[in-house]
């Protein structure tokens, strides 16, 4: 464990109100509850019925809105959930929702004339869910293969018209005339630069109260003051409480406008990642370094969770199925924890203690997470669920062993969903270790996995089910290292998509 101090903490600047772009027009909001989500404003008070409420929980993109922020000196534009983000959360972003939505001359965008031309809308209440997260990609990114659109339309359900059609109009849209997407990125910067700022807004009605610093020195010190509070950061997991459970949440911390928290510093033999990146802004840079980890990635809800969920919530929340932990365990992370002016740092395995229980002390905070880099090629990945996308793992394990000259020298492995905590498979690590690579070795340390993990039976998988997967995994890996697979393991060889 490593200590540091830091300089003093200064005082915050406060704005009791919260600032943001809506369809091009500036809102200022201040008698409203900080726990009032996207859509019910918009639904409620906009009257904006276009987007619409489905599961309340992230999943069927009926709610889909495209949020812009700046980023690097220009407008970065993503598919977001209305259903679970926080009006908070909005400060110094726009907010594009499908009324918005509109050609060069008024009429249909090509995102909408596509999805004409290719009868691609039966009933009608997904279409604005599909038409915003294509309208996104359209805004983002030049055109994609039909893998890309496979994954950006992975958070959008569909019971009645089926894919094809809405597949094909996400090809064909780049094929119509398109309006100039240069003039409405430089009006949207102009007016995200005009009401950008580096105060703490605070917001306080009915009972709730929250803060969202602009800076890490005002977050550190108002969590420090206030270890009470609920820190939000994609609101992935916090929204569901709220629009599921009902629960009221009294004082929130936001950390999306800490621009130190979302910063990600790639180093010689270091990975340094602040709390705040979202998966989005993970996923690229772990493919490079770690191809499994970026896959994996891939498979973390869906396009629109992505851009909101982060790498730190999924730490400190501490889930024992938290897919992005196995990983990040097996690869000897380690965390850095800030309360106040100090931080210190531990390895990210020893961070979590029991179900639902970290170290982690009153007012202290996920900063960031270091992962080692120079031997990534031994680290592999394997998600078992129902479904491909948008599931939780029944099992997820991960592989990290080292070999030199056809023995082991260092075996890293570690399990989700297996245990009350993401956790190591110390005792089968142990009967690898200096043994010679070999089918007989693995098969020799396959009764230890029942020696690490004691599983529960659940709806994603029995006790006994996880036993023989954990083993399988295993024997799987060793021949993948004997033989290995061309293409996307985690989708498999062969695997077609449109």
């Amino acid at each position: 464990m490593v200590g540091g101090s830091l300089p003093l903490l200064r005082r915050a600047v406060m704005r009791e109100s919260i600032s943001f772009l809506l369809n091009g027009r500036l809102e200022t909001l201040r008698d409203v509850s900080p726990a009032t989500t996207l859509l019910n404003y918009l639904r409620k008070a906009k009257r904006l019925t276009g987007t619409k409420e489905g599961c309340a929980e992230g999943d069927c993109g009926a709610c889909t809105v495209v949020i812009g922020e700046l980023s690097d000196g220009r407008v970065r534009y993503r598919a977001v959930n209305a259903c679970i983000l926080l009006l908070p959360m909005l400060e110094g972003r726009s907010v594009t929702t499908v009324e918005h939505v509109r050609g060069g001359d008024g009429g249909l965008h090509p995102v909408q004339q596509a999805l004409v031309d290719t009868h691609a809308s039966q009933c009608g209440f997904c279409t604005p869910g599909f038409v915003m997260s294509l309208y996104a990609m359209y805004l983002s990114e030049p055109r994609p293969t039909v893998a890309r659109i496979n994954d950006v339309l992975a958070g959008n359900l569909c019971r009645c018209t089926g894919y094809g059609p809405i597949l094909r109009a996400g090809q064909s849209m780049y094929d119509l005339p398109a309006p100039d997407r240069g003039v409405q990125a430089r009006e949207d910067k102009a007016q995200l630069e005009a009401i950008a700022h580096p105060d703490t807004v605070a917001l306080s009605c009915a009972g709730c109260r929250c803060y969202a610093p602009g800076s890490l020195a005002d977050f550190a010190r108002l969590y420090a003051e206030n270890p009470g509070a609920t820190i939000v950061s994609g609101a992935t997991d916090v929204g569901l409480c709220i629009t599921k459970e009902h629960r009221d949440i009294p004082l929130f911390l936001f950390t999306g406008r800490v621009g130190e928290l979302k910063t990600i510093s790639e180093g010689a033999t270091l990975l340094r990642i602040g709390a705040a990146a979202t998966w989005s802004d993970l996923e690229p840079v772990l493919g490079r370094h770690f191809p499994d980890f970026g896959e994996l990635v891939r498979r973390f809800g869906a396009v629109q969770v992505r851009n909101a969920a982060t790498i730190g919530g999924n730490i400190a929340n501490g889930s024992p199925i938290g897919d992005g932990l196995p990983p990040l365990i097996a690869l000897d992370a380690r965390v850095v924890l800030r309360k106040g002016a100090r931080r210190r740092t531990l390895p990210l395995e020893a961070f979590f203690i029991a179900y639902g229980r970290q170290d982690r002390g009153a007012g202290e905070f996920v900063e960031a997470i270091e992962v080692p880099l120079g031997r990534p090629e031994g680290l592999k990945c394997y998600k078992l669920s129902k479904r491909f996308d948008q599931d939780i793992s029944a099992v997820c394990g991960c592989f990290n062993i080292r070999l030199a000259r056809g023995r082991v020298r260092e075996a890293r492995i570690c399990y989700g969903g297996m245990a009350q905590t993401p956790k190591r498979a110390r005792n089968v690590e142990a009967a690898l270790r200096d043994e010679a690579w070999t089918l007989a070795t693995v098969m020799a340390a396959l009764p230890d996995f029942d020696r690490d993990y004691t599983p529960l039976s659940d709806l994603r998988g029995s006790a006994a089910y996880r036993r023989q997967v954990a083993k399988n995994l295993l024997i799987k890996y060793f021949h993948e290292t004997q033989q290995p697979l061309k293409g996307t393991r985690l989708v498999g060889p062969g695997a077609a998509f449109g």
